[in-house]
């Protein structure tokens, strides 16, 4: 079984700590759901596992399966099986869509594709996601809609099929429809049985359609609390402010959670808002 560990994980940028402390571990399987304020390091996170330059660890670890992340190369960690799909994805001019995503499949899995397969794999990625079979023939991300880089992400996580999937904010940007349609895709992977995610959001508005088997809250670089579903439910209802400065929540009642019929995932209705990588180029990084 497929598992990242993260231990006693300390991050800094420009000498500046960010992450103080981080311990988790996420299994093939499993749906964990990290959230949290502004500023409290979640994208730091997922950044320094997919091994951006910008983001020094200063001590702790990151393995794989028992392999460690950190004296990989984020080609190499992008072959062993992680994916992160990030919150701004760029754009690659001159670089098609059909081209990266069988660059990207051919890095990942050993060998190229073939071709007739990999045209009716990719159709259909496409079709389960609403879109339009020319968007293969555009330049990665150049022009897209907040939407379409979201749903590229997705697209790429599904063809794909990466060990471990960073998701970071993945719901930021998108109207209501666009989110059902994302959250379908990642919750078509999390059947396969074959891929752990760790979701990252500041709200709860996604988690009505991917039901989480873990939630985690993350405050000031480090996380304060942890519980199922309706830990989520709390939040929804209280907020952050509850954890002042990172300290233990004070527990509260959650509301009922009632299913939300037609949707996927064994998704749960809204709670009332009170407040409210492998190519050159690296795929999803």
């Amino acid at each position: 079984m497929a598992t990242l560990e993260i231990s006693d994980l300390h991050v800094s940028v420009a000498d500046s700590p960010i992450l103080r402390g981080v311990n988790l571990t996420v299994k093939q399987g499993e749906t964990h759901a990290i959230m949290g304020p502004n500023g409290s390091g979640k994208s730091t996170l997922a950044y320094s596992i997919a091994g951006h330059p910008k983001y020094t660890v200063t001590s702790g670890g990151v393995t794989l399966d028992g392999e460690d992340v950190l004296a990989m190369s984020v080609d190499e960690r992008a072959r062993a099986g992680l994916f992160l799909a990030m919150q701004y994805p760029v754009e690659i001019p001159g670089v098609s869509v059909s081209n990266f995503l069988r660059t990207a499949a051919t890095a990942v899995r050993g060998e190229a594709p073939k071709l007739r397969l990999w045209v009716k794999e990719v159709k259909a990625a496409m079709a389960a996601l609403d879109m339009d079979p020319t968007f293969a023939d555009r330049n990665v991300n150049e022009g897209f809609s907040g939407g379409e880089k979201k749903r590229h992400e997705i697209l790429q996580l599904e063809l794909l099929r990466p060990k471990i999937a960073i998701l970071d904010e993945t719901d930021s940007g998108l109207d209501v429809d666009a989110l059902r349609v994302v959250s379908a895709g990642v919750n078509r992977v999390h059947a396969a049985g074959t891929t752990g995610t760790l979701l990252i959001t500041h709200y709860t508005r996604i988690l009505r359609y991917i039901t989480p088997d873990h939630v985690h809250v993350f405050i000031k670089g480090r996380i304060v609390d942890e519980g199922g579903p309706e830990l989520a439910d709390r939040l929804e209802v209280g907020g952050y402010e509850r954890y002042g400065d990172g300290g233990v929540e004070v527990p509260t009642a959650a509301p009922e959670r009632k299913p939300l019929p037609g949707t996927p995932g064994g998704a749960f209705a809204p709670m009332p808002n009170v407040g409210t990588l492998a190519s050159g180029q690296g795929p999803g990084l």
